[in-house]
Formats: structure tokens, C-alpha cells, sequence
């Protein structure tokens, strides 16, 4: 909702703050002292178009600024966020400067942004009806929403089991539509596949085997550096022929024990040393023993040697697409395997894949049926209750028409489209919303249906949003204009709303009443002042609004009278 409007320099107005009451205030005052204008501010607040002429005479810049009270985690917020501006506390401060030359600029939350951003935010916030400014429920996405959201739960419930079906029958064709666009393609990845398989197959690694091989290969071709490594190693271990008279490793070990031995007796310490230095001569004696059967099997074998390397040539040939690494092979085998049984059943694929479509497109009907068929009695219901309402507002003639037309197929958002439709006399053609009526008549229109949706408690109707009416109220008077007010405050109940009235029949009804007057300074220049009245200064302006003359003991009465009644009617 919005909290407060400061104006500076716009047009008539030299600096006014506008307080709004979180549910209704009236907007009262003389023709021409500049009512005109408070709407032009918040006009500027939604970014709306700006003109230097506005600027106040004298003057080098006009400045409005709004607070906005936000939901810290609505939609509002979100886009005021995403533009980086700052909502402090849920508070959100809107700001216009319009030069009396050059450029406007706009800020939001302490940061500049282009004026769409104020558009963007501003339509989460605040609706405007007037005479020029009936853009709410004209687009037929708008008109649909509305229809939808006064359908209330079990209604909702349809709505979103229609996109579930609509977003199911979609995937399902797309899948069947790339399965078959893929024709061509999958008999080159089928070559591709057993291709890569016949090279593979035709050298039938074995896991592991590049690896095994590179060690044989390694160890054919330096037999000889091995032998002497392997035969020194042995012989300082068990004393060979080449050490005739040494100690070998084993007798030096089993000495060591043996007089360790003698005196463990003595110290226990001993014994713990004696025991690991039999462990290394057993260690000893199997590493010699391997040693030994190690030099009896390592002979040169130059055909083997060869055999490697001609083996190990292929396998690096086989796996050079997988990395170089034959285990990287095999996998790749496996899974291109997997993928050739899935290709080679093409139509076994197809087929499933039809039926998968055939079952999402008949859900998908029986989803549209049943949501078509809850519009229709929604949109009657939606009907009535707009007629009854435009009743009560000097329009008894007009009817509210929903009209569903049939789609040529099924969209994301159901399979008709959905228009709302007002004829506004007996006999008259039923012409879309903003058509052959009037700026007060579609004010009233719009009320009508505001009414109707808050009452339903659809999402139109919630605590946040604000209302803004301007000639809501033209062209009726006496019972009508009474009904106008308690309208407006029962929308009021449930969002903030903002009217710019000439009837003290409507705003009797006010939370807030502001009334704005002009002056002429000593200068003789002409001012403009936004004030909030209560308790007797109210009766006066309502006196005023009645008579024309604030003074007047019958106007006054008859202001009591209206005050009176109007809380009772609430």
C-alpha cells in the first residue's frame, strides 16, 4: 500500500504530504484547486509519462516521492531488488524528478532506475481507475486471471491440474518430435557405434592388460641388468660362490640373536631384540629363497618380447580414441552396447513413445473439459455478481458478459480464451471493457468487478494492494452515490483505496479525508494546499460538497447525517 506522497513544485501544488490511510481516504476539493494533480503524482510514482510543463511556474524541477509499504517476499520486492534497490524494513521509497528541461529521472529504494522499473513495481502495487487509465482486466491474460482466481479453491485446483496435464502432453510430443527428427542422425551414430566395436572386438582386450604388458615389457627387455641385481642381492644374502669365506646375512643375523639370547636372562630388553632379530632372519631367508626361484625363471625370450611389443602396438592403436587406456575401452564398449540395443528397436521406441503422447493428450482433455466447464459456471457466477453490484451503482441496464471462445487447440493456459464483455444498455452489443461507455460509467464497471473478486477473496483483493478511483462517482448522485461510497469501502476492507470524489455521499465514507484548496499568496500567485480534515473541519467540507456552503446549519446536519449513516451502512 502506499504509506505517504510528498509533492514539491507540481503544477499548483508548491509542497504537500498526502498521509493515506491503510483503507479508504477521499480526495475532496474544488474544481480546479489541482485534485488533478495528487493524481499526476502518483502517476509519476508508476512511471508514468513526464511532462516539464508540469513544473510548478518558478520552479526548476517538480519532485514526488512515495513510501510504499511492500511484502519483504513478494513480487514487488523481488523486481525492486533484482533493479538494486533497498526495501528497508518492508518500507519501499519511489522518487520522481521531472525538470522544467531535460530528462526525468526516477529512483527506487535509494538507487536510480530507468522509469519502466517504476511501471514494473508499481503494477504489484497500485491500480488505477480514471478516465484514462483503465488498463487493469483489459488484457484478456488479465481477464482470465480474474476469472480463474474468483473461481476460488476447488476452481485453482483445475487451473493446475490443466498445466500439470498441458506441461505433460508438451514434453510427450517434444520427445517423439526429436526421436524422429533424429532419424538420420541415428543410423550414423548406429555406424559409428559398431564401428568403434569392431575395433575393439577385433583386438579383445583383456581388463588391465596394457598395464601387465608394459611391466613384462620392461622386465624382457633388461633382463640382464635384472639377473645382476637379482644375483648380487642373493648372494649377500646367503654368502654365493663370489663371497666364498664372508658372512652372509642370515649367519650374521642368527649370531646377533644367539648372544642376545645368552643374556636375556639378565635383562629383559634382550629377549624383546632377540625375538625381532629372528623375525628379519626369516624375513632374510624368504626374500633370498624368492630370490632364488626369481633367477631360475628370468631367461631372455626374444619371440616373447616381441609378442609384446606387437601386442601392446594394438591395444594403444585399439584405445587411442578412449585415452589411450584399454579399461577406458571396455567401458566405452559396454555402454556403446547399450545404446546399439536402444537403437536397433527403433520402432519399439517409437511406439512407446506415441502412447506416451495418446495417454498425456487424453489426460490433457479431460483436464480442459473439466476447467472449461467450471469457467462457464464461473464466469455466470462472475456475471450475477457484477450485474447486482452495477445495479447499486446507477447502471441497472448494463451486464457483464463472459465470454469463452474455443481455442483451435489446447494452450498453456486452458483450451478457450476468455474475454469479458459489457453491455452498458438494454439492446445494446456486448463490447469489450472500455468500449461504449463512459469514463464514470467504466469507473463504476470497474468497482463493480473489484468488489466482486474481493468478496470472493481472490488474490485481487489482499491486504497491500492499493485502489486508485477517479470519476467514479460522475454523472450519479442522491441513493446511487451512497451505494458508490459503501462500495468503495467495502473493497476498502480488504486494500487500501485511494478516490478522488466531488459527493459528500461518497466521502462520508472515508478512513481519511483530504481535501484540496488554492490560495492566491501577496504575490498573486496562485497555491495549492493538500490538508487532512476531522471532526468539525470535515463536517464543513462536507457542508461545502452538499451546499456549497460550509456554513450552512442544514448542511452541516445533513453532513452528521451522512457521517452517521455511512459507519452504520459499513
Amino acid at each position: 500500500m502506499i504509506e505517504q506522497v510528498r509533492i514539491e513544485n507540481l503544477g499548483v501544488i508548491a509542497a504537500a504530504d498526502l498521509d493515506l490511510a491503510p483503507r479508504l481516504t477521499v480526495i475532496t476539493g474544488e474544481t480546479g484547486a489541482g485534485k488533478t494533480m495528487v493524481l499526476t503524482s502518483l502517476a509519476l510514482l508508476l512511471g508514468r509519462k513526464a511532462d516539464p510543463a508540469l513544473v510548478r511556474s518558478g520552479a526548476d524541477r517538480a519532485v514526488v516521492e512515495g513510501t510504499f509499504v511492500v511484502a519483504p517476499d513478494g513480487p514487488a520486492a523481488a523486481r525492486a531488488e533484482e533493479a538494486g534497490a533497498v526495501v528497508d524494513d518492508g518500507e519501499l521509497i519511489a522518487a520522481r524528478t521531472v525538470p522544467a528541461s531535460g530528462r526525468s529521472r526516477s529512483h527506487l529504494g535509494g538507487r536510480s532506475v530507468p522509469h519502466a522499473v517504476l511501471t514494473e513495481v508499481g503494477e504489484q502495487l497500485v491500480t488505477v481507475h480514471g478516465q484514462s487509465d483503465q488498463l487493469r482486466l483489459r488484457a484478456p491474460s488479465q481477464q482470465r486471471a480474474a476469472l480463474d482466481a474468483f473461481g476460488g479453491t476447488e476452481h485453482a485446483a483445475l487451473v493446475e491440474a490443466y498445466r500439470e496435464a498441458w506441461s505433460a502432453a508438451s514434453n510427450a510430443r517434444e520427445e517423439l518430435r526429436a526421436w524422429e527428427r533424429a532419424v538420420g542422425a541415428r543410423e550414423e551414430e548406429i555406424a559409428q557405434l559398431r564401428t568403434g566395436l569392431d575395433r575393439i572386438d577385433a583386438v579383445a582386450p583383456e581388463p588391465g592388460e596394457d598395464v601387465a604388458l608394459r611391466e613384462e615389457a620392461n622386465r624382457l627387455g633388461n633382463v640382464e641388468n635384472l639377473r645382476a641385481a637379482a644375483g648380487r642381492a642373493h648372494q649377500s644374502l646367503t654368502g654365493g660362490d663370489d663371497m666364498t669365506g664372508a658372512p652372509d646375512a642370515t649367519t650374521l643375523l642368527d649370531d646377533a640373536r644367539r648372544s642376545l639370547d645368552q643374556s636375556a636372562a639378565d635383562d629383559p630388553a634382550l629377549a624383546g631384540w632377540a625375538e625381532r632379530l629372528a623375525e628379519a632372519s626369516y624375513l632374510v631367508s624368504d626374500v633370498a629363497t624368492e630370490l632364488s626361484s626369481y633367477l631360475t625363471g628370468l631367461d631372455a625370450d626374444p619371440a616373447r618380447l616381441e609378442w609384446v611389443h606387437e601386442r601392446r602396438a594394438a591395444l594403444a592403436d585399439m584405445a587411442r580414441d578412449h585415452g589411450g587406456e584399454v579399461d577406458a575401452a571396455l567401458d566405452w564398449a559396454e555402454r556403446a552396447r547399450r545404446r546399439l540395443a536402444d537403437l536397433d528397436a527403433p520402432e519399439e521406441v517409437a511406439e512407446r513413445l506415441r502412447e506416451a503422447v495418446a495417454t498425456a493428450e487424453a489426460e490433457l482433455d479431460r483436464a480442459a473439459a473439466a476447467l472449461s466447464e467450471s469457467r462457464r459456471s464461473t464466469g455466470d457466477r462472475l456475471a450475477a455478481a457484477v450485474g447486482s453490484e452495477l445495479a447499486g451503482l446507477a447502471m441497472p441496464d448494463a451486464t457483464l458478459e463472459v465470454r469463452l471462445t474455443p481455442l483451435e487447440e489446447p494452450g498453456p493456459h486452458g483450451a478457450e480464451s476468455v474475454e469479458l464483455l459489457l453491455a452498458a444498455h438494454p439492446g445494446a452489443p456486448a463490447r469489450p471493457l472500455g468500449q461504449g461507455a463512459s469514463g464514470g460509467e467504466l469507473s463504476r464497471v470497474m468497482l463493480a468487478l473489484e468488489v466482486a473478486l474481493a468478496d470472493a477473496g481472490t488474490s485481487t483483493g489482499t491486504t497491500g494492494l492499493t485502489f486508485v478511483f477517479d470519476e467514479v462517482d460522475a454523472g450519479v448522485g442522491g441513493k446511487a452515490a451512497v451505494e458508490v461510497g459503501r462500495r468503495l469501502a467495502r473493497l476498502a476492507e480488504r486494500a487500501q483505496v485511494v478516490v478522488v470524489t466531488h459527493l459528500a455521499q461518497v466521502a462520508a465514507f472515508a478512513d481519511r479525508h483530504l481535501v484540496v484548496t488554492k490560495h492566491a499568496s501577496a504575490e498573486q500567485i496562485t497555491a495549492t494546499d493538500v490538508v487532512a480534515v476531522d471532526g468539525e473541519d470535515r463536517l464543513r467540507e462536507l457542508a461545502r460538497m452538499l451546499s456549497g456552503q460550509e456554513e450552512s446549519d442544514t448542511a452541516l446536519r445533513h453532513a452528521a447525517e451522512l457521517i452517521e449513516r455511512a459507519g452504520v451502512q459499513r
